[in-house]
């Protein structure tokens, strides 16, 4: 196995302990019915943890082009595994919102933005897509299994040994793997897959923008409100599949539609990252806009067990296929050397639709009743992305008059 399988498959192993964040809607329940939290303080640590996570990804994208990803993966994997640590001795809303929102929220964005720019540098530029995929479908895979375990153990040996246990877990396998995380030495080519014939858009050199020259070109503000708006559509799906399936279908328990979720999710990361190395990114992003399009307009009338699963499995895919193909479009426009401060800037989208999704649909809901106006404001969110997307061209070079900052930057 070469080095380059392998930097890639420890990153696909951090993310399955990274994904500890989507542990908390088993968390969130027991604090309710054990510990006797409201809802509201019992999802504080976990909005916190989300807003932490998208400010530590910027943050961490910026210091990693300066200082390597090693040493961002090994600091983001111990915070991570002391945060949950730290929660075991906590009992209070607000000491969780520090341990876990806070610290957590923080060790995940560190490590998180981190493995894609590293395992992209070990790659052939045509595996941009592949690569992407396959470490965001490990954070995406991580409620498969982390959602099941968590519920064993707080059934087991409590709330407070659960977070102890699943910290211990972390140091032990995050922590270790870490210490691989490296960027290529300098003049590393990688070699070129069989059977790939170069084509100008591959053998070309891409510039390489900084954040501060990314911000002058008009692409960015495209993908960045295609990001957005797209997000925003899948995540009020995500985040509200089990309210939906009981207002429009009556069915009082609907958790298995979230076990669906994810596991379309990390196929939608991987196999449409791949479809983009060999179809196109914008290509791709039609696609994947017109699937959200048409399941936003389904939505309405689905009722039944068959139905919502079918809708599941589209939003699942729709939404994974945004984690691995802005990536992969990121690096394509603006090079690798400051990848991870480009996607940084550009994951503050993702932040964004975070908050834009969720309530979108908690106002509708509450004036209407349900989700109607939701699903036809997502529509036109996303029929906005398309036609953004029809306008997005490449960007190949630097404008002449911002190329003397980039010798400096």
């Amino acid at each position: 196995m070469n080095r380059a399988v392998k930097i890639l498959l420890a990153g696909v192993c951090i993310n399955l302990c990274m994904g500890v964040l989507y542990a908390w809607s088993v968390l969130s329940k027991a604090l309710v019915s054990e510990w006797g939290w409201s809802n509201a303080s019992a999802s504080m640590p976990y909005t916190v943890g989300i807003v932490t996570f998208a400010a530590a990804v910027l943050c961490s994208g910026v210091l990693q082009d300066r200082m390597g990803p090693r040493k961002m993966v090994i600091l983001g994997t111990s915070l991570v595994g002391l945060g949950m640590i730290a929660s075991s001795f906590v009992t209070n809303p607000v000491g969780l919102v520090m341990t876990f929102g806070v610290l957590v929220g923080t060790g995940i964005g560190f490590a998180y933005a981190c493995l894609s720019p590293s395992a992209m540098k070990w790659f052939h530029p045509s595996k941009k897509g592949m690569v992407n995929g396959l470490i965001a479908g490990g954070f995406g895979m991580a409620p498969l299994y982390l959602a099941p375990t968590t519920s064993a153990l707080i059934a087991s040996v409590g709330i407070s040994s659960a977070f102890l246990y699943l910290g211990i877990a972390v140091l032990l396998v995050a922590v270790p793997l870490s210490f691989t995380i490296v960027n290529p030495p300098a003049g590393y080519t990688p070699a070129q897959p069989r059977g790939l014939k170069e084509s100008g858009k591959t053998a070309s050199a891409v510039a390489d923008f900084n954040w501060r020259q990314m911000l002058k070109t008009r692409q960015f503000y495209y993908l960045w409100i295609m990001f957005a708006f797209a997000s925003s559509a899948g995540l009020m799906l995500i985040g509200n599949i089990t309210t939906i399936a009981s207002v429009q279908g009556g069915i009082a328990n609907a958790a298995y539609l979230v076990s669906i979720l994810a596991l379309f999710n990390t196929c939608g990361r991987v196999l449409m990252g791949m479809l983009s190395d060999k179809i196109g990114r914008i290509q791709t992003l039609l696609l994947v806009f017109v699937l959200q399009g048409v399941n936003m307009m389904i939505f309405p009338m689905l009722s039944t067990d068959m139905g919502f699963i079918f809708g599941a499995m589209l939003a699942g895919i729709g939404y994974g296929a945004l984690l691995s193909v802005f990536p992969s479009i990121t690096a394509d426009y603006y090079g690798l050397k400051n990848y991870g401060s480009n996607f940084g800037v550009l994951y503050s989208a993702w932040g964004v639709s975070g908050f834009i999704g969720p309530v979108v649909a908690a106002v509708v809901v509450d004036a209407t009743g349900s989700f109607a106006i939701a699903y036809t404001v997502s529509a036109v969110m996303l029929g906005i992305a398309g036609i953004l997307a029809l306008f997005t061209k490449p960007v190949t070079e630097l404008p002449e008059e911002q190329q003397a900052p980039l010798v400096a930057a």
